[in-house]
């Protein structure tokens, strides 16, 4: 059964979250992990994707938006498709619970402070929850 994260941001920028996501996933690609970033949109997954460039100095973190290519690369950031061949990690960028959650091994949730997010973050834990997923939360 899936294991649901919930990383609880301090701040309410959507910034906060991107960066967060960049580093949950070069942690988990680390560790051998294949990644799916999920995004609201086209313009959210280039921002993901020049962050991943760019938000470490000291690492780069092999990624693509192309699902062509996802295959042959550890992190995929996308706002449309099913990555069918990534069952891994899941980071959810979005306010709605991605149809494909439920095939990953992890699930990441993340909340900041904005209290539309904050308050569909609440909805998606009590929907996974009476689901009886396991669910965690951790307060960055």
């Amino acid at each position: 059964m899936t294991r649901i994260d919930f990383y609880v941001l301090p701040d309410d920028t959507p910034d906060a979250q991107h960066l967060f996501a960049c580093r949950l996933a070069q942690k988990a690609s680390k560790q051998g992990h294949r990644v799916y970033i999920h995004t609201d949109s086209e313009q959210q997954s280039k921002t993901v994707d020049d962050l991943l460039w760019s938000f470490s100095p000291t690492s780069f973190v092999p990624h693509t938006m192309d699902p062509t290519k996802c295959a042959n690369h550890p992190v995929y950031i996308n706002h449309t498709g099913d990555p069918l061949d990534i069952h891994d990690v899941l980071i959810n960028l979005t306010e709605k619970t991605p149809d494909c959650f439920a095939r990953f091994e992890r699930f990441a949730e993340l909340v900041n402070q904005n209290e539309s997010i904050k308050q569909a973050g609440r909805e998606r834990f009590k929907f996974y929850k009476s689901r009886g997923y396991r669910l965690q939360t951790h307060k960055i």
